[in-house]
């Protein structure tokens, strides 16, 4: 065979084979998703929201962001929503990305269980910023999401419980001084003198009146009551016309504590008492009988009507303090061992002094 030939044989052959992977190359993958790797919602957004809007279960909240930076909670009597809980879910938000893309077919995104759990985040006059619909949690961890109605699901790194009670928002804390803030304490006693504690510095020791004789007064039952009372946070609230809040009204104890700087805590706690109720009688004997007649039916126990929820009435000495506000808006309900931990009597502050030693004989 010649060798110009030879050449264009293998030309041809070179040819042909570069035809044939053209024809039989494989498809080029999908391009990657440009949300993959991306903050589920960028932090620009979430620093301009003026609400935050949580759907769920059939139910919604929204939290507003007020002019001076707090937020309120509308849908709870526009109280100021916990500080310490909305940053959590904030900054759970801000950190949460998408990790990946799960699928584009309907049938696979209707069994991630998106049943319109959503999270929104809206401008000052109510419109979306930015929207996500939760699906089911991931069983490796994370959240199924996907962005208005698409037909992608992805999955985010977010483990938030999207909670849409509205009351589960506001901020149920209601004193927040500390032990060490405290100058003074009055506890009025019925009957008797009220006991007043005071010190002059944090780190002075506390003195008291009117303690019962071979006692003295006991620092830790001291730092117990001031760590209940600096650390008040209410249950449920109560509208202030309810019977409930009025009996509790008139069946309160009271301490009061001065701060250092002056300021004075009144703060109350009542309940109405347990009661107990003749039960209704159903005696088959005439009543001329008399209920020691022979045959006649014992007369039924009373019935005890438990007693009813603690509430807390506060009045600070500075007439803009906040708590004067909220007081007025609402009744407060508080745990009960609150109530029933109070002194209520002076010995509940004091334990036994300790007798000085004898003094030693004389020697002879």
């Amino acid at each position: 065979m010649k060798l110009k030939t030879l050449i264009v044989l293998v030309a041809l052959l070179a040819v042909l084979s570069g035809v044939a992977f053209w024809l039989t190359r494989p498809a080029p993958g999908p391009a990657p998703d440009p949300r993959v790797g991306q903050p589920l919602a960028e932090a620009a957004v979430i620093t301009q929201a003026a609400q935050l809007r949580l759907t769920g279960d059939g139910h919604a909240v929204v939290l507003t962001r007020q002019p001076d930076g707090t937020w309120r909670d509308p849908g709870y009597y526009g109280m100021t929503v916990d500080f310490s809980k909305l940053s959590s879910f904030m900054g759970d938000l801000a950190a949460a990305k998408i990790q990946r893309l799960v699928t584009v077919n309907p049938e696979r995104i209707a069994r991630l269980e998106f049943t319109g759990t959503k999270i929104e985040l809206l401008g000052g006059d109510g419109h979306a910023l930015w929207g996500v619909e939760l699906g089911k949690t991931a069983e490796a961890g994370g959240r199924f999401v996907r962005f208005g109605g698409e037909s992608k699901a992805y999955l985010a790194s977010l483990g938030s419980t999207i909670d849409t009670d509205p009351k589960a928002w506001a901020d149920a804390a209601l004193l927040t001084f500390k032990p060490e803030d405290i100058a003074r304490i009055e506890i009025p006693f019925d009957p008797g003198a009220p006991v007043v504690l005071t010190r002059a510095k944090p780190a002075d020791a506390w003195t008291a009146d009117h303690l019962p004789a071979g006692q003295k007064l006991s620092a830790d039952k001291v730092s117990s009551l001031l760590n209940a009372l600096g650390g008040l946070r209410f249950t449920d609230t109560s509208d202030r016309n309810d019977p409930q809040v009025a009996a509790a009204q008139a069946h309160r104890r009271s301490v009061a504590v001065t701060t250092f700087a002056g300021q004075t805590y009144q703060v109350a706690l009542g309940r109405r008492p347990e009661e107990k109720k003749a039960a209704p009688r159903n005696d088959a004997k005439p009543a001329a009988a008399g209920p020691n007649a022979p045959g006649a039916t014992p007369a039924p126990e009373p019935e005890a009507v438990p007693a009813g929820p603690v509430y807390v009435f506060i009045t600070s000495s500075e007439a803009k303090a906040p708590i004067n506000a909220l007081m007025a808006q609402r009744a407060f309900q508080v745990d009960d061992y609150l109530f029933t931990s109070l002194p209520q009597k002076p010995d509940d502050l004091a334990e036994p002094a300790v007798a000085a030693p004898a003094p030693a004989p004389a020697a002879p």
